[in-house]
């Protein structure tokens, strides 16, 4: 699994219940997430608490900080940054299009003033460099689908989760894993999923979707690197794997 990727040269030359739900108010105070934040500083919260300070309230059916945990919880850290579409957000999280909203505009706040500026770049050249980057991935609830969007250096230029299924299905469209590709002139696309069971062993159907993905990327000429499988701690890649077909990991 430590094969590093090779991106090709595609240039083409032409001629309702009713339950009670605990509220911020009815908390200590040294447990308020905004209290806290005073007190201590940022740096005293966890993401769920500053996610929190953010939304200032929840809804009926959760409060503020249930519903930050669940959203973090269902969706991954990593993968709430990158996001910058709201209305597939509630889609998504079953949360209000507002509670979205704030969240992609706060996130897009850090990734203007300060993630971009820190002159970090983050490149991928293996499944194993895929599998580090995308490691909240392993204890996610339900199958997600994640892309990560390469330039010719491998560089990560847009990471985007694709589709959120149940925990023993997910659809896949190749229009909706390539055009992120296409928007943001990426050269190459590693895509990976996790399976919450907890087993490596791929699917005839994950097979049959990386096909069809490296197919369609030939045409468009964007190369499909790898599909990665995510499971707990373990990884394995669907292209440097596919006799493992029939066999248990």
């Amino acid at each position: 699994m430590n094969n590093t990727y090779a991106i090709k040269d595609n240039d083409l030359i032409l001629g309702s219940s009713k339950k009670y739900v605990l509220r911020i108010k009815d908390m200590d105070e040294a447990n308020k997430p905004r209290e806290k934040l005073i007190k201590h500083g940022s740096d005293f919260l966890s993401v769920s608490e500053l996610l929190a300070v953010v939304f200032t309230v929840g809804t009926r059916k959760e409060n503020v900080l249930q519903m930050t945990h669940r959203i973090l919880k269902e969706y991954g850290e990593r993968a709430i940054v990158s996001e910058r579409k709201p209305v597939k957000l509630a889609q998504e999280l079953d949360i209000p299009l507002n509670k979205a909203c704030q969240i992609v505009a706060c996130f897009e706040l850090g990734r203007r003033y300060f993630s971009e500026k820190d002159g970090r770049s983050i490149f991928i050249r293996s499944a194993k460099q895929a599998f580090e980057y995308l490691s909240d991935m392993k204890n996610l609830p339900k199958e997600c689908l994640r892309g990560l969007y390469l330039n010719s250096r491998y560089q990560i230029v847009h990471d985007e989760v694709i589709s959120m299924g149940s925990l023993t299905s997910n659809i896949v469209h190749a229009r909706e894993v390539f055009r992120p590709a296409i928007e943001c002139s990426a050269a190459a696309v590693i895509i990976a999923h996790n399976h919450p069971s907890g087993s490596l062993l791929p699917t005839q159907s994950d097979f049959e979707v990386t096909d069809k993905l490296v197919q369609a990327g030939g045409v468009l000429g964007i190369d499909i690197l790898d599909h990665v499988i995510i499971a707990g701690d373990k990884y394995i890649s669907i292209l440097e794997n596919k006799h493992y077909a029939t066999e248990e990991l």
